[in-house]
This record gives structure tokens, C-alpha cells and sequence, in this order.
């Protein structure tokens, strides 16, 4: 209080920052504690909150890269421990968000952006301390989480306090521009004698340990979900990991598991295993991937099991530990790991490098890759990459192979052909005759996409997907009636920005996926529509990256790349492209139906099918 009356409080803090965290701090920032400050000086200045309260400013959540803005501390009228976790705001407007779960739209970091409802986010921390802090836990800590947006000035029917937001509002209240006596009381409630810092330095020091709800939650969304069954070497690699996790808790050591494994092969179903198995056994263990749509598809696959905010602190994405302190984490499991980038960030200006950041952060890392699924100009997730990270932080290398197939009918066969014709790789394998695998090429998309549509009908788990040869606008993205695929009299919409996940959604069979909203994922039947960046010219695959919609952002670099190294950035297109369409045609459990816009490709799929059943 008194260094907010002598306008020194912000120096402190930047001072602290750099001290402790080695980060300098921005000049947006700094006035940002000016400002906020001054308002929680107005909302403390009460002779009935006690002056041996404790407050933490820009707490950094232990192993977490997370800060909370605000924390005071103190006991209630029965003793027991309490800490109120406010989440200050600038804003001063804002918008709702429909069809996305606790997401808003305001101005911030110089442009409009979707975040988190500020409720939602100081929610979020507290359901962190409560999942993973032991003193919390034991101690059965009361966490009173809240925002204070003090620049904001409520209206009628304000986007604030709209319905979709009641569930986080009930339990994080929102005050606004004129609440400071609002808040006031909220922390008066239950904070009425002081701890002189006790309960904040307990939890800073508290042990990381899932808590017993957390544990049983993600093992019951295990056993209501066969489809994640261990079968074959899925268990030996899974029981395989089991036993380093232990080791590393056994002996502090730094290790890296490397899981290499073709599509179907099981990688995503170990991952999400070895999750709930590490946090029953009381690891802090997280799962991650740069592709967001097998978060989102498991944060459905948990609703009803556990909180959004349990599912947001084991579901990360792979830019999450650019400020991870080193080893913080006993366990990251990082599926899709062909996908990671170099950089992080909105900008792709973080840190240095993913594969680096996520061996750092945990005692083990294990990296679920298959190299054959490089999409994008910047994934550069590989074996050899990996190895050359894990070497620097001086971490012990384990190698494992998946080999059995349970995607595409499990069959191999069916892999290897789609290797052969594309071209990626000579296999031997130049029809389909004994494959046990339903495949069709199609003169019609539109023919393609009855098929597909009666199929679907079984158990509404096939899809259709596309090449990114269309482009991608951010306006109408919530309307199945705006069509951006079109070829001839065939109109079709990408998949919706509505919130779904594309994999479960009953209505997006109208729409169709791209390689960003379906890798990692599986459907039991898939339309494939192969655009015009893939060609058959005198007896041989023609990639053209010129062909893809100018909205695409895997291929962002390459026309800079042609013009210092015109073979290499040729090499690179025709490997993103020819994996993109591998990738698209390995997502079917039972069959893989295909329409290629190109006649003479059509008709070479068609010729090397043979055997199969060609419309």
C-alpha cells in the first residue's frame, strides 16, 4: 500500500521480474502496473482487511509459465485458509463469442483478438492450484477467484455477463468500472485476520500432485471410450515409457523416448493412456501438439468427466513451454511431434525452438512421430532433430517402433500402395488386389460425396476432406451455406468455425476438413478431393505448391525459398504436398473414396487400384 502511494510499486515489480525471471519488461506493461495498481490501492484502502495479509503481484504458478495478476491471502472467521485470485483488465470493451466455449473479442496487443473470458481465466487458476497443489489439497485451501476489468463500464445486457458465460461468472464474479466497493467486500468475506505470508509461501512450496478428483475423472473418460483399448505393441511401447517415468522420479535423470510409427499405428492412443496411467501414479504429466484438433476432440471426449479447466491444463498446445523452467514437468508427451515448429508465439518470434523447450521442461519427454506427415514449410519434427536437442540438454535417447496397423482395415498393404502411387517411396505394392480395404476413385465429386454422406449414415463417423487448393476466409466461416470448394456445378463449404470439433460434430459431413483440422484424427469412412496441386504428366506425380489457396499457411516461405534454392524448395513443396495427401488418405478405418480434379491423375488412381471397385 504504501509503495502504490509513493509510485514505486511498478519499479519493484520490474525490478523482481528481471531479478528472478531474467526478463526485461515492456514499457505497454509497466504502465499497465501503474494503472491497475493505483485501482487495487482504492479497493484495499479498508481498515477491515488486515495489514498482515499477504499479497503476491505477477505470481508465477509453480512449474507453469502462468502468472496471476493479483493474490491476497488470509484466514476466514472459522480460521481456515483463503486466497482471493484477481485477474485485472484494461479493457474497455469487449464482445461475445458464440459457439466457442469462455472465448471473448477486445483490443489487445495492437490488434482485435480472441482470449479468454477474464472470469474463465481466473477460474482456470484456480482450478490449477487446486488439481495440482498438494499444500492446497491437504490443507483444503478456499480460492476465491475474480476479474476486475476497472477501466470497463458495464451496460444493459452487457457481452460481459452474457448466458454463455453464467457457468464461470457464478464462480468467478466479474466487477467492472465502479465495483472497487464491490470487490472490497468480496474480499472481506473471506479474508478477516491476516497469515503474514504463510499460505502463499506454502503453496509456492507446495509439492505438484494430481489431485484424486483429477485422477479419477481421466480414467473414467478411459473406460467409457473403448476406442482407447492398448492392443499389441502399443502395450509394450506404453509400459515401456511407464518404466522411464519411474526411473526419471527414481533418479532425477533427463531422458527422451522417441515412438516411430506410420498411421494407425496407435501413437495417439498410448499418449492419452499413459496420461491418465502417470497422473494416477501422481506425476504431473501434460499432452501435447502443435495440431489443435486432437485437443479438441479430447476435451469433448472429457465434458462430462472432469472441468474444461482440467482438461486446458493437461491439453497443451506445443508453443505452451517457451518460459517453462527446466524440468518442471516430470512427464510431456508430445503427439503429432513431426508437426513442431522452430518458433512459437502468434508471430513465430518465441523462444527457441520446441523440440529444445519441451525436452527442457520435462525429466521425460516422448516424442510419438512419424516423419512421413510433414505438412507445412516449418514442421520440423524429426528423429534426428530430436536426437540432436536431447543430446544438448544431455538427456539418455530410447528408441521404439510401432509397426501393427489398425487404421485402413490394418492393413499394411494399403499403406505401402499409398506410398508407392503417390511416389513417396518405392514398396513393391502396385495394386490392391487382396487388400481388404473398400477404395474407389470417382469421375464426380458430387458422386463422391453421396457415398460418403450414405456411409456416414452407420455412426455418423466419416467425413469428407480436401486439399488446400481453396481458399480459407475468416468471414462466414459459421454458415454451411457459403461455399468456398467449388468445381464445376459442385459447391461445397470448409468446416465451420462454430466451436465443433470437426471429427464429432453430426453436421459437419456437409462440410469438408483440410490437413489442420483432421491430422491426428481417424473416421471411419473419408472423401478425399485432390486439387489441382497434384497432376499425372507423362507418366509421373506433378506437385504444383502455385495451385494451393493463397490463404494456406503451410507453404508461407516457399516462393522466398525458390529464389535463393529453386531444387530445394521444388523438393520441399513436393514432400508437403505428396504427405498431405498420404495423410488424408490414411484418416479411414474402412475405406478411403477419391476425386482428383486432374482427369489424367483420376485414371491413374484408377489404373493402379485395379482390383478395386472404380466408379
Amino acid at each position: 500500500m504504501n509503495e502504490v502511494l509513493e509510485d514505486t510499486i511498478a519499479y519493484k515489480i520490474r525490478d523482481n521480474i528481471f531479478q528472478k525471471m531474467h526478463r526485461r519488461t515492456g514499457d505497454s506493461e509497466f504502465r499497465s502496473w501503474v494503472n491497475s495498481l493505483e485501482f487495487m490501492y482504492k479497493v484495499l484502502n479498508d481498515q477491515d482487511i488486515p495489514q498482515d495479509s499477504s499479497v503476491a503481484i505477477e505470481y508465477n504458478l509453480p512449474n507453469t509459465a502462468k502468472r496471476i495478476d493479483f493474490l491476497i491471502s488470509g484466514y476466514d472467521g472459522q480460521s481456515r485458509p483463503n486466497v482471493v485470485i484477481i485477474e485485472l483488465k484494461q479493457w474497455e470493451e469487449l464482445d461475445k463469442v458464440e459457439g466457442l466455449d469462455g472465448l471473448v473479442e477486445t483490443y489487445t496487443g495492437g490488434a482485435k483478438r480472441r482470449v479468454v473470458h477474464p472470469s474463465y481465466q481466473a477460474w482456470s487458476y484456480a482450478e490449477m492450484i487446486r488439481d495440482y497443489n498438494e499444500y492446497a489439497q491437504r490443507n483444503e485451501v478456499l480460492l476465491w477467484p475474480c476479474a476486475y476489468l476497472h477501466n470497463y463500464l458495464r451496460v444493459e445486457d452487457d457481452p460481459l455477463d452474457d448466458p454463455i458465460y453464467e457457468e464461470y461468472l457464478e464462480d468467478a464474479p466479474a466487477f467492472a468500472k465502479g465495483d472497487a466497493r464491490g470487490l472490497r467486500e468480496y474480499i472481506k468475506r473471506v479474508v478477516k485476520t491476516g497469515d503474514d505470508g504463510e499460505i502463499l509461501y506454502e503453496i509456492d512450496n507446495g509439492r505438484i500432485k494430481p489431485s484424486k478428483s483429477l485422477q479419477d475423472a481421466i480414467v473414467g473418460m478411459l473406460e467409457s471410450n473403448p476406442e482407447f483399448n492398448l492392443i499389441d505393441d502399443q502395450k509394450v511401447v506404453f509400459e515401456r515409457i511407464m518404466e522411464l517415468a519411474r526411473q526419471c522420479r527414481k533418479d532425477g535423470k533427463k531422458r527422451v523416448l522417441i515412438a516411430q510409427g506410420g498411421p494407425g499405428t496407435g501413437k495417439t492412443v498410448i499418449a492419452v493412456n499413459l496420461l491418465a496411467r502417470l497422473t494416477q501414479e501422481e506425476f504431473f504429466a501434460q499432452y501435447c501438439s502443435k495440431n489443435s484438433a486432437p485437443r479438441v476432440v479430447y476435451s469433448r471426449k472429457l465434458k462430462g468427466h472432469m472441468t474444461k479447466s482440467c482438461i486446458d491444463n493437461m491439453f497443451k498446445g506445443s508453443g505452451t513451454y517457451v518460459d517453462t523452467p527446466t524440468n518442471a514437468i516430470d512427464v510431456v508427451l508430445a503427439d503429432e511431434a513431426h508437426r513442431l515448429n522452430e518458433k512459437s508465439g502468434i508471430y513465430g518470434n518465441q523462444g527457441i525452438n520446441q523440440i529444445y523447450e519441451i525436452i527442457n521442461a520435462a525429466r521425460l519427454s516422448v516424442f510419438f512421430i512419424d516423419e512421413s506427415q510433414r505438412v507445412t514449410v516449418k514442421d520440423i519434427g524429426s528423429v534426428s532433430e530430436i536426437k540432436r536437442w536431447a543430446a544438448r540438454c544431455k538427456a539418455e535417447v530410447h528408441l521404439e517402433e510401432l509397426t501393427s496397423q489398425f487404421r485402413c482395415n490394418g492393413s499394411d498393404g494399403y499403406l505401402a500402395w499409398i506410398d508407392d502411387v503417390l511416389q513417396i517411396r518405392e514398396t513393391g505394392n502396385y495394386d490392391l488386389e487382396g487388400i481388404d480395404f473398400d477404395f474407389a476413385v470417382f469421375d464426380s465429386p458430387q458422386e463422391m460425396r453421396e457415398v460418403v454422406i450414405e456411409r456416414n449414415q452407420e455412426n455418423k463417423r466419416s467425413r469428407i476432406l480436401a486439399g488446400y487448393c481453396w481458399k480459407w476466409p475468416r468471414e462466414g466461416r459459421a454458415d454451411t451455406n457459403t461455399h468456398e470448394i467449388k468445381i464445376d456445378d459442385f459447391e461445397m463449404s470448409w468446416n465451420l468455425d462454430s466451436g465443433e470439433a470437426f471429427a464429432l460434430s453430426p453436421t459437419s459431413i456437409n462440410e469438408a476438413g483440410c490437413i489442420h483440422t483432421t491430422q491426428g484424427l481417424e473416421f471411419e469412412y473419408v472423401g478425399v478431393i485432390i486439387g489441382d496441386d497434384l497432376r499425372y504428366e507423362d507418366d509421373r506425380l506433378v506437385t504444383d505448391y502455385k495451385k494451393r489457396a493463397s490463404t494456406d499457411q503451410s507453404i508461407k516461405g516457399l516462393k522466398k525459398m525458390e529464389k535463393q534454392d529453386p531444387e530445394g524448395a521444388h523438393k520441399l513443396a513436393d514432400e508437403i504436398i505428396k504427405n498431405t495427401y498420404r495423410t488424408l488418405m490414411t484418416r479411414g478405418m474402412r475405406g478411403c473414396y477419391v476425386y482428383a480434379t486432374d482427369p489424367a491423375l483420376r485414371e491413374y488412381l484408377k489404373a493402379r487400384a485395379q482390383k478395386a471397385y472404380c466408379r
